[in-house]
């Protein structure tokens, strides 16, 4: 099947497109996404993909995976999110096992936020949870940011302390993609329960990479916001 995968995805490909998404994602020397190529395929035509494809074999995504085209590995995340979501128990572990021997080819922030809450995050949910933290103190920075973005699953479930215990890992981070990813889950949880949040950052923000705590505090009132900003919160 990967090759009738292959030619879809070619006949799809956008050149004018896959200019904008080269530099959107910054894969120019010296940037993160360093070397990425895009065929210029928007993400709702490779949903549809999934759809058309859901019969693909786990052979096939590891084909995907290993894709010098950013959308190539796209799509074979989407399609790994949509066997986890129907598979057994074994179907289910033998996924997340194969997304975390892989986090090499979730080489870019969109291919994390896409699949880290749904794979690592879900599966991880009712499960030992160190994995993330191995990710969040010896990970390279995608398997950082796979530690942070999974943990919004937990969010969704109103479970915030491994967000906070992998926020205070990565505060430090030297990437600001890490720093982004941080803010955005601690805002995600400041939707559910502002005091928590505030709770959190009070002890912290003075320290927080400047990125971090603007994420972080996005929707607060605009006045709350501006003492955390000019430190007299």
């Amino acid at each position: 099947m990967i090759g009738a995968i292959t030619s879809r995805l070619e006949g799809l490909s956008d050149a004018a497109t896959a200019s904008i998404l080269q530099r959107f994602f910054k894969t120019g020397p010296g940037e993160y996404g360093e070397g990425d190529r895009f065929r210029g395929i928007r993400v709702p035509v490779l949903r549809s993909l999934c759809r058309e494809f859901r019969e693909a074999q786990t052979a096939d995504a590891i084909s995907l995976l290993f894709s010098s085209w950013h959308e190539d590995r796209l799509l074979a995340l989407l399609l790994m999110t949509e066997w986890y979501r129907k598979s057994d128990e074994t179907g289910k572990e033998a996924i997340y096992n194969l997304y975390c021997s892989h986090t090499a080819r979730i080489n870019n922030w969109d291919l994390v936020d896409l699949s880290a809450p749904n794979i690592p995050g879900t599966h991880l949910f009712r499960r030992d949870r160190s994995p993330l933290y191995r990710f969040a103190a010896d990970g390279g920075i995608w398997e950082r940011r796979i530690a942070i973005v999974s943990t919004f699953q937990f969010i969704r479930q109103r479970e915030f302390d491994d967000t906070f215990a992998i926020a205070d890992i990565l505060r430090d981070d030297p990437e600001e993609l890490i720093h982004k990813a941080v803010g955005w889950m601690l805002r995600e949880v400041g939707k559910r329960d502002t005091d928590l949040l505030e709770s959190f950052l009070l002890s912290r923000y003075r320290e927080m990479p400047r990125v971090m705590l603007r994420y972080a505090i996005e929707r607060f009132p605009e006045q709350r916001r501006q003492a955390y900003l000019k430190g007299f919160a």
